[in-house]
């Protein structure tokens, strides 16, 4: 599995979040703006205070700016607002109203934005992980690829929504109370500017560690996912082997270590906090006694006093939150990197003329080789025709390629420059559209894909509004029609999770009409046969041969009772073709072909029964 971790340069992962905050900007724009108007509105109402102890309480001549001057003087002065305290008492609470107001609306900008980024980035990851090519899907294991797309993409939003917003307010909070602060007392401000850096650094002393953490935990809780998917999605296999066991046991190892490490990590935030405590602690207590001091002295005034212990608490927590924040950008960073791996991921390529020529030609592997990355050629100058409208069988022993040709046929991979050629009709199909290629071919597998619906929706999942006759029509052909006919609800009838309660066989023909109704021109059957008895796999080919319109049909079995009936045959060894003919002419030659028909009827299958 590739390296998914590396930490990316800040300027990428900027690029990153700006990609997701595509059409949430703005929600994110006002809350900040409206968290400033807030922070400023609670940052004045200790300045509101302060006058009102000292200069209307108090004796102290107010020294205010012009305009609020200009408001007292028509208000009568501070001796008219000691006989109607309820005056400078409602200001307060109308403050406070607006303080509220403000805090309102930013959340619910910041609600509605980070909704919209969700909405967003799950849908931009959902369509490109579609648009990605099989090979990468190989690669990555899908419980790790849906804790990216949920636990990492949520981690972002926590991040984007709570601590890049609080960042940014706290850095107008520290501004403004620093301001005022100076403004009350220049000497005991320096005390709480002191413990501004210190805290900071004290955070960032802790920055590279919690990431380190972050990065390890999430790596384990995307092996975690993966171990409980497989494990959920193969029960009837882990419970047919036995294995429950051996499961179980593997299950509550990755479990253990994941914990281990989630302890590891919650010991270092328990020491990140509590001595962040013991700094917040310090710093009240210097504060405190300075502050008292200068009273007594006559150097700071009591309504003075109050407004500057009140910005000092307004600061001790938001300053406290810089460490939180940093702690979430350290986890939000190796998210970012995450999702920036599948965002990063190239989407399969499409050829700059894409052609959309005809599909009912012949099919023509020409001098094709080909190889998975570092597991050496799979396929080695393999050549034959699939003729339009004919039947051609592939034969070969597990590991041949038999499948690898399925796949190359689809562009689920693509032949480089050297590796040979593929054409449909003469026509190149790596100058085709992928999706028009997959557009006129239908493929059976082994084990097919069935989803939670009624046996009739799987049938018709990729033909829409096609009516019951047609369904009924390829169910009859899959030989499917009398299985339906038994179930209590016929086509109604829910099949479960992946196909749950259906036999293997039952899949299969399920997964042949499911591909019949498309009525594409090519066919490819690949060992789509296997689970099903040799009476009915010959009823079903029977049916193929009798349509009307016969798709170019390409089977690919282990069986030769399946491709007796092929108008050619080809058998692969190791990568290569070996031998091409009819049955007849394969099983005289006396070759590897007769050598496997003999080894599955030791009674002889004949060069004249087919």
């Amino acid at each position: 599995m590739p390296d998914t971790t590396q930490t990316k340069p800040t300027e990428k992962r900027g690029k990153i979040l700006f990609q997701l905050l595509e059409g949430s900007k703005r929600f994110f724009i006002a809350s900040v703006l409206l968290g400033w108007l807030s922070s400023l509105l609670e940052l004045v109402s200790p300045q509101l205070i302060s006058f009102i102890v000292d200069s209307v309480l108090g004796e102290k001549v107010p020294s205010l700016p012009a305009p609020l001057a200009g408001l007292l003087a028509r208000l009568g002065g501070t001796e008219a607002l000691r006989q109607k305290l309820y005056i400078p008492a409602v200001a307060v609470v109308v403050l406070a109203l607006f303080a509220c107001a403000a805090r309102w609306a930013f959340r619910m900008m910041n609600a509605h934005g980070q909704e919209s980024m969700l909405r967003h980035t799950r849908r931009k990851l959902y369509l490109h992980i579609l648009r990605l090519p099989l090979s990468w899907h190989h690669q990555n294991r899908t419980g790790d690829i849906i804790q990216r797309c949920t636990n990492d993409v949520e981690t972002i939003r926590s991040f984007l929504s709570d601590q890049l917003i609080t960042l940014i307010r706290t850095a107008l909070q520290i501004i403004l109370a620093l301001y005022f602060m100076i403004g009350i007392s220049p000497r005991l401000s320096i005390v709480t500017a002191v413990f501004i850096p210190i805290t900071i650094l004290f955070s960032l002393f802790f920055h590279k560690r919690i990431q380190k953490s972050f990065r390890v935990v999430d790596e384990k809780e995307g092996v975690l996912s993966a171990v409980a998917q497989e494990n959920l999605t193969g029960v009837r296999v882990v419970r047919a082997f036995g294995r429950e066991s051996f499961e179980r046991e593997r299950f509550e190892k990755t479990n253990e270590e994941y914990t281990g490490m989630w302890d590891h990590l919650m010991k270092l935030l328990s020491a990140f906090w509590a001595s962040g405590d013991v700094l917040s602690g310090l710093q009240r207590m210097l504060i405190l006694f300075i502050g008292a001091s200068f009273c007594i002295a006559g150097q700071m005034t009591v309504g003075q006093f109050i407004a500057f212990i009140s910005y000092s608490a307004m600061l001790e927590w938001p300053v406290r939150q810089l460490g939180r924040v940093i702690s979430g950008m350290s986890r939000a960073g190796v998210s970012i990197d995450r999702i920036a791996y599948i965002l990063g991921s190239e989407e399969e390529a499409e050829a700059d003329i894409p052609q959309g020529p005809d599909m009912t030609g012949d099919i023509v592997f020409s001098h094709v080789t080909f190889g998975y990355g570092e597991e050496g050629d799979v396929l080695k100058d393999v050549s034959f025709t699939a003729k339009a409208g004919k039947v051609t069988g592939i034969l070969g022993s597990t590991g041949s390629g038999k499948s690898t040709l399925m796949y190359l046929l689809c562009r689920l991979y693509d032949l480089k420059d050297g590796q040979g050629q593929i054409t449909v009709g003469g026509h190149d199909l790596a100058k085709m559209d992928r999706a028009y290629v997959r557009s006129h071919i239908g493929i059976v597998q082994q084990e097919p894909f069935l989803f939670n619906r009624t046996i009739g929706e799987n049938i018709s999942i990729g033909a829409e509004g096609a009516d019951g006759s047609l369904i009924r029509e390829v169910s009859g052909i899959a030989q499917l029609e009398e299985t339906i006919g038994n179930m209590t609800q016929g086509y109604d009838t829910l099949v479960g999770e992946r196909g749950v309660s259906l036999s293997g066989g039952q899949k299969q023909r399920a997964a042949i009409a499911q591909t019949l109704i498309l009525q594409r021109p090519i066919l490819l059957m690949d060992d789509s046969l296997s689970a099903v008895d040799t009476r009915t796999d010959a009823r079903i080919r029977k049916e193929l041969a009798a349509m009307p319109n016969k798709p170019t049909r390409i089977l690919i079995s282990h069986r030769v009772t399946t491709l007796m009936d092929a108008d050619e045959i080809v058998v692969l060894d190791k990568g290569r073709v070996v031998e091409k003919g009819t049955h007849q002419a394969l099983y005289a030659q006396g070759g590897m072909y007769r050598k496997i028909c003999d080894l599955q009827s030791p009674e002889g299958i004949g060069g004249g029964e087919a």
